[in-house]
């Protein structure tokens, strides 16, 4: 299969593996025990505040998330038809409070369901584990999601360490070495424009502007310059979250999960300012739209800018490496009353079906360009740095102390690199360096 593989995926292939087998990053067992014993302490503390019926009754359980600052997971409920609260073990958004990035979240989600250890327990015994034994080892898949995306493995999942964690800061390079971070910025909400052909934001993304507070100024409708701090949030998370077509109530909800509360007529007015401000991008869900038509009847189907993404029929969409996003068994399927387009996911040796839709193939795609876009980097950084690590849209890498600032100009430059089929997306990044994953 070689032959038709790109050759900069096989070198990436190389990176991933060496991540895990040629392990160069340290753990600090000083900071992990410190770490244990307070997340121990913490999570028995605040468990003796409540008793098992507070835990396990909806309205009580609800109230004391609130109490925490965070907004109880919703659902739609399959037998009533009406919102309630997802706190079952399988429902996502109580998946998610297990993995909150507040220990004290997850501490109050485990003992709801009986498990005696949070998330956060498990994976500092890991980390101590480890250290015992010596480096550690990355663990990541290649490929691991549907747009080719890395993932975590090995119970480790180091893709999604809390940002506040001790976890980060017991991750530290070698003696001699610095660990240096680089976050590629807001490379979705780049890429769905630049691909979208909405050329007015994309040059207020080259040029530096603050895109979020022009945002927030079409939203409010007052200056640029007189635009709050919290006005400008908003305009943050719609130009973070609107590119895929989210709406109204979606977004409200998104909002509250921030401490932010507004009117369902706030939101869909937010909604509606986006949409209109930024045209190009609901006109290209509507074109993703016609490619997923163009799957389903076997094809020829080119769209996006400068025609980049290419339907091959049955195959799926073509990106510009020569790999493939693809839909197996596309087909409309009706539920509830209401005919939608499905394709076949694997979870496990489970076949289930999956919603598509224009808005979620421009996410799909928009993720599979960004992924492309730091692999490409990835291999400049390579070529002169050990890189150590990658979580979505960042890399990791060491280098010795005594060139750290140069190494930091080396990789900013990197990250700012546009391979050939994009020489026009504006590209930026945040990077930095220190002695440990956390200074980074």
């Amino acid at each position: 299969m070689s032959h038709q593989f790109p050759q900069e995926e096989l070198k990436l292939i190389d990176l991933t593996i060496k991540m895990y087998s040629e392990p160069m990053l340290q753990l600090d067992k000083r900071v992990l025990s410190s770490h244990l014993r307070k997340v121990k302490t913490k999570k028995n503390e605040l468990l003796g505040t409540f008793d098992k019926d507070q835990l396990m009754s909806n309205p009580q359980f609800a109230d004391i998330l609130v109490t925490y600052g965070v907004s109880p997971p919703t659902k739609i409920s399959p037998t009533t038809g009406k919102e309630t609260y997802a706190f079952s073990k399988t429902d996502e958004g109580f998946k998610a409070l297990l993995e909150h990035p507040d220990e004290l979240i997850q501490s109050l989600a485990a003992a709801r369901i009986g498990i005696k250890s949070t998330i956060e327990e498990t994976r500092t015994e890991r980390f101590l584990s480890i250290a015992d034994r010596g480096a550690l080892p990355v663990p990541l898949r290649y490929y691991a999601a549907h747009t080719g995306r890395w993932g975590g493995d090995d119970k480790l999942n180091l893709q999604n360490l809390p940002r506040t964690s001790d976890l980060k800061r017991a991750i530290i390079p070698p003696n001699g070495y610095v660990m240096l971070d680089s976050d590629s910025s807001q490379i979705e909400a780049r890429t769905v424009a630049w691909l979208a052909g909405q050329d007015d934001l994309v040059a207020a993304f080259e040029a530096g502007e603050d895109v979020y507070k022009i945002m927030a100024s079409a939203i409010y409708g007052k200056p640029v310059a007189e635009v709050t701090k919290d006005e400008r949030f908003v305009g943050k998370t719609t130009i973070l979250g609107a590119g895929y077509g989210m709406g109204p109530v979606r977004f409200r909800d998104q909002l509250k999960t921030f401490g932010v509360t507004i009117s369902e007529d706030e939101s869909r007015h937010i909604i509606r300012t986006y949409r209109e401000t930024y045209p190009k991008i609901p006109e290209f869900w509507k074109t993703a739209g016609k490619a997923l038509e163009a799957i389903m009847d076997d094809q020829q189907f080119a769209f996006g800018r400068e025609s980049l993404l290419v339907v091959d029929g049955r195959d799926g969409i073509r990106l510009p490496n020569g790999l493939y996003i693809k839909y197996p068994n596309l087909r409309y399927k009706e539920t509830d009353g209401k005919t939608e387009l499905v394709y076949n996911t694997k979870r496990g040796r489970a076949i289930i079906d999956t919603r598509i839709y224009g808005g979620k193939v421009t996410e799909n795609v928009c993720q599979a360009l960004a992924r492309i876009v730091i692999g490409y980097q990835m291999l400049f950084i390579a070529k002169k740095y050990k890189v150590v690590m990658t979580v979505h849209d960042a890399i990791a890498c060491v280098a010795p102390e005594a060139e750290a600032d140069r190494a930091l100009e080396y990789v900013e430059m990197c990250m700012k690199l546009r391979p050939q089929w994009a020489s026009d997306l504006p590209l930026n990044c945040e990077a930095g360096y220190g002695k440990s994953y956390a200074d980074c």
